[in-house]
């Protein structure tokens, strides 16, 4: 029997739409000498370890989460006197 399951095929193209690729905010921070919890320790929000590794592998983040990400990253820049960033910047997608 070589039928395929149409719930199986649909399954791959639903997790595909939550991967969006390896995002800008990886290569920025990777650039920055910063790891995860360096990002973390600065947000004064609720930001986690898993958030931001989701962040950095394109895993469907929600916007809240991103702003989470955003604010971080331009703590981080403001501390070494960079310039802050847009969302565009770090996201390739609008959670």
């Amino acid at each position: 029997m070589s039928e395929s399951n149409p719930s199986a095929d649909s399954t791959p193209a639903t997790e595909n739409s939550r991967q969006h690729g390896i995002q800008p905010v990886d290569a920025l921070l990777t650039e920055m000498d910063v790891a995860n919890h360096e990002v973390v320790a600065i947000s004064t929000e609720h930001l986690t370890h898993k958030m931001v590794q989701k962040a950095r592998k394109g895993r469907q983040l929600t916007r809240n989460v991103q702003n989470k990400v955003l604010n971080a990253v331009n703590a981080l820049r403001k501390e070494r006197g960079d310039e802050p960033l847009k969302m565009t910047d770090l996201f390739t997608y609008k959670g």
